[in-house]
């Protein structure tokens, strides 16, 4: 389903990122703040542009640097979820919802509005606008604004860090369903490992730029995590 190998200088950091995944699941991108996470999926998205490599979604080859293939990030077809909900404040709810959605062609919409309304418990914030929610219903809407983009792969680029513990509780669960409930890879990052073990099915360790170790999330412990990450 993944096939990402990245090679990018920025100033005196360097990223040389390599790691694969043939199952729809979560996979979590883990290491400690300025690991090169979000470098990394960034260059997935098409936000950055790596010097060299290949990025393979499913069938998609959306960079290869040896063969000139560098496709923008509206022909990607990625939905991203950020720290903060970045949610348009003057449009309501069911308006951002399906911003995204209207984009796409009809053909190429395989998430349905209700699944999602439903999944996510969004139901009664449809009219409401942004300036109405709590934290954790701004993430739930983008989560799903995300989703109806019908995207092939779902990029989660520390989407809990500006929720409060209750607020991390009423969100998680949402999130733990998503990649089986509508079949879509989600590239998750984090730095908690209460998260990570929560969610993740493949675990890939970031340490300097470099994928330190990867593997199934259930090979590895919180024990094991804290010693890689100090050595």
């Amino acid at each position: 389903m993944l096939d990402i190998h990245v090679q990018k200088q920025q100033g005196r950091f360097s990223i040389d990122a390599g790691f694969s995944t043939k199952e729809a699941g979560v996979t979590a991108l883990f290491g400690a703040s300025g690991a090169g996470k979000t470098s990394v999926v960034n260059m997935v998205a098409g936000l950055s542009r790596p010097d060299t490599g290949r990025i393979v979604i499913g069938n998609c080859c959306c960079f290869d640097g040896d063969q000139g293939i560098d496709l923008p990030p509206e022909k990607r077809r990625i939905g991203y979820v950020f720290q903060e909900s970045r949610l348009f404040p003057h449009l309501s709810v069911q308006s951002n919802l399906t911003y995204g959605m209207r984009l796409q062609k009809k053909k190429d919409r395989y998430v349905d509005f209700d699944k999602v309304v439903t999944l996510l418990d969004i139901h009664s914030l449809l009219n409401r606008r942004p300036a109405k929610l709590s934290g954790g219903e701004k993430q739930r809407v983008a989560i799903g604004r995300a989703l109806l983009c019908s995207p092939m792969l779902l990029l989660m680029d520390e989407p809990l860090a500006s929720l409060d513990q209750e607020r991390k509780s009423e969100v998680l669960p949402f999130i733990r369903t998503l990649s089986q409930s509508f079949n879509v890879p989600i590239l998750y990052v984090s730095h908690q490992m209460d998260e990570i073990f929560s969610l993740a099915d493949q675990l890939v360790l970031l340490e300097k730029g470099r994928v330190k170790d990867s593997g199934p999330a259930k090979t590895f412990n919180t024990w094991g995590l804290r010693y890689m990450l100090k050595n």
